[in-house]
């Protein structure tokens, strides 16, 4: 069957190639929502769960998870976890604090990307809450302790691959991104003025 039967020549060629490009630019932009859905059901590429509540079942096995940190070239934070590492029982809920510092004079936002590796613990790694669910927007000069509650799955020490994970590396990358309208409107609002003190005028 003849795409486009109505056209001849350079226009059924023309009309073809725009539907090609259409088709592609469709489908990429599918692929990104596709590939997300895809890696946080397998674990595939390190992408984690996110569950609304901490294990029922907590094993007598510990598991290390180390805490890694790391900015995008153009982010002007600074930005590090509290610890470098902790052991944990599998299936006990895990409690870790990231430090950021924005040294500019001017509010910054960012959002953190994240992964773990082996990659084959993705599918395994829980978290309950964490900073990198939402942008997070510095203040000129402020410093804040962001939390992230997790637990490894305990299905992870029956897993053919995971039963051999014995170490877990949690990495962050914090990008900067536009600031939120509200915070863009709250920079240029001016000033409250403060009514300068007088003196009392005696009688």
């Amino acid at each position: 069957m003849k795409l486009f039967p109505n056209l001849q020549g350079p226009q059924r060629t023309v009309a073809q190639t725009v539907s090609v490009v259409i088709l592609m630019g469709g489908l990429a932009w599918a692929s990104v929502p596709f590939y997300d859905w895809f890696c946080r059901v397998t674990g595939f590429g390190g992408a984690t769960n996110i569950a609304e509540a901490g294990s029922d079942v907590v094993l007598d096995q510990t598991i290390k998870v180390r805490f890694d940190a790391s900015l995008d070239r153009d982010m002007p934070w600074t930005f590090k976890p509290e610890v470098r590492e902790m052991e944990i029982r599998i299936g006990e809920t895990g409690l870790a604090f990231y430090e950021a510092h924005n040294p500019l004079d001017v509010p910054i936002a960012g959002q953190a990307a994240y992964n773990v590796t082996p990659y084959e613990a993705g599918a395994f790694f829980d978290k309950i809450a964490c900073f990198c669910f939402t942008e997070q927007v510095l203040m000129p000069g402020e410093t804040v302790m962001m939390p992230v509650s997790f637990f490894v799955d305990p299905a992870i020490v029956d897993d053919r691959e995971g039963q051999y994970v014995h170490t877990i590396t949690l990495s962050y990358t914090f990008y900067e991104i536009d600031l939120p309208e509200e915070e863009i409107q709250a920079s240029y609002a001016p000033q409250a003025l403060t009514p300068a003190k007088q003196d009392a005028i005696p009688n």
